[in-house]
């Protein structure tokens, strides 16, 4: 096979493992069974044609393909299908970036931008332009974590905040509150009150979704004992949109922790210009069937298997 028949599938998947997923040149040439001269040659033809710039700018056909039935099925202005890495570890910041590129195309001045949370979303702040003032608005739509590690909504969104030059709206108090009246207590704050209707009039709203498998943010914290996870699971919950557990069929279940959740409920954000959801991996795949039917986004941004299962009968 001379350089010239190398297909375009074929260039994309050697640029992808490599630029982006990191690869060595020696570990794509075995993934895609080539030799490691042949991986060069596709590697500086993609250089010297544009096929890479900063980033692979082509996508596989298959993504293409899965993008467009997406659309049709679900009725999106817009899907970005990424290609699932071979390490499922890598989902998360795959599709963050993709999130972040897509903010950054989507900036105007004065715009309001509201945020959810979760390791996609975070994954992506390195990626999301460094801007000067614009008049831009970010508002977090949920409570902070009290014991954290690496991802916190108040902490992302002042970091999202902060490339944009944006002024920064935070709910200021624990996503779970203690009991249902102390939750309404701190709704009802004048300062919240205020951001509650800035979240009714988004021009975007960018979100992520949880699971209540052994990998999620729930268990990896601690924020929910054992038994509330398996009381939410026997109440039919499959995962969370901004911490409001929600059933299969993207019904918020009836369950005392959601009388606790200090956060943005997720109807009103159906009034947003834009609503984006980016999410993936094999564990997410209920919970964005569930999403999708509950708040019928604009736009979803997610890898090409989960991809393929949504767009399945």
């Amino acid at each position: 096979m001379s350089e010239t028949e190398v297909n375009d599938d074929l260039k994309t998947r050697v640029a992808w493992l490599y630029y982006m997923e990191g690869m060595t040149q020696d570990e794509v040439a075995q993934t895609v069974g080539l030799s490691r001269a042949r991986v060069l040659r596709i590697l500086a033809n993609a250089r010297n044609d544009g096929s890479v710039q900063i980033r692979v700018t082509t996508k596989t056909s298959a993504c293409v393909e899965l993008e467009r039935r997406l659309e049709d099925i679900w009725g999106l202005e817009r899907a970005i299908v990424v290609p699932t890495p071979n390490d499922p570890a890598n989902v998360n910041r795959i599709i963050g970036i993709e999130m972040a590129r897509y903010l950054n195309a989507s900036l105007r001045p004065d715009m309001s931008i509201g945020l959810g949370w979760g390791s996609t979303l975070t994954a992506g702040v390195p990626a999301i332009e460094q801007k000067p003032a614009s008049g831009l608005k970010v508002i977090s739509l949920l409570g902070g974590l009290t014991r954290v590690a690496q991802v916190n909504p108040s902490e992302f969104a002042w970091r999202v905040a902060d490339r944009l030059s944006a002024e920064c709206f935070l709910m200021a108090g624990p996503v779970f509150a203690p009991d249902a009246e102390t939750c309404q207590a701190l709704m009802s704050h004048g300062g919240i009150a205020e951001l509650s209707e800035r979240a009714r009039a988004l021009d975007v709203a960018l979100l992520s979704l949880g699971d209540l498998t052994p990998h999620s943010i729930f268990v990896k914290y601690g924020l929910l004992t054992q038994e509330e996870i398996i009381s939410l699971e026997r109440a039919g919950a499959v995962g969370d949109i901004l911490c409001r557990f929600v059933n299969a069929e993207g019904e918020i279940v009836d369950h005392p922790v959601n009388d606790r959740v200090f956060a943005i409920h997720p109807h009103d954000l159906r009034k947003a210009r834009k609503l984006v959801l980016a999410s993936g991996g094999w564990n997410k795949i209920t919970i964005l069937r569930a999403a999708m039917k509950m708040l019928s986004p604009s736009t979803l941004i997610t890898d090409e298997d989960v991809a393929r299962r949504l767009c399945e009968a």
